[in-house]
């Protein structure tokens, strides 16, 4: 690489994190409003992880009201991200792959679709057959390929939407 190269992806580095960080304050600020509507106490943190914008809404006096944002198997919370990437949307015309946390839901949902991809690896490896597992959102599908990745295998998306499945391969 030369040093007009180098210099060139660091800009272009230093200019998708400032894109990232943009689209974090305008997502806070939309769902600042959202919490004044709805009469909710949460503070807003945000973060760039993975090349994406990572907005959270935490809560210090526990997260009994934020659950209702959270919804039963996170429905609330998807589209409350939809939501929001549109509020991003309209404000820089680019589309956005923010994603929203609230109340540690998807961090502990992350964990445990882990947990499925890495059993469903061993068991891919023990058996030598396909492991299918059972119909997810595309983020639950993403976090259990990423797993099944780590374990050394790999593993592929079957069915259509809002019955689509990962399938663990063997080796």
């Amino acid at each position: 690489m030369t040093d007009g190269t180098t210099t060139e992806a660091a800009a272009e580095a230093g200019d998708t994190l400032t894109r990232l960080e943009q689209e974090g304050e305008i997502a806070a600020d939309y769902l600042e409003g959202l919490l004044d509507i709805a009469d909710l106490d949460g503070d807003i943190d945000m973060d760039v992880e993975a090349d994406r914008a990572a907005v959270s809404i935490i809560s210090d006096s526990g997260s009994r009201d934020l659950q209702k944002l959270v919804g039963r198997d996170g429905e609330v919370l998807e589209a409350l991200q939809e939501l929001t990437r549109l509020a991003v949307h309209r404000e820089t015309g680019d589309r956005s792959r923010l994603m929203l946390d609230i109340a540690g839901y998807r961090a502990q949902k992350r964990t445990e679709l882990s947990e499925i991809g890495a059993k469903a690896a061993a068991e891919a490896k023990s058996s030598g057959e396909p492991v299918k597992l059972k119909p997810m959102t595309p983020f639950e599908r993403k976090v259990v390929h990423d797993a099944v990745k780590s374990a050394g295998l790999n593993s592929e998306s079957e069915g259509e939407e809002p019955q689509r499945f990962v399938v663990v391969l063997p080796a």
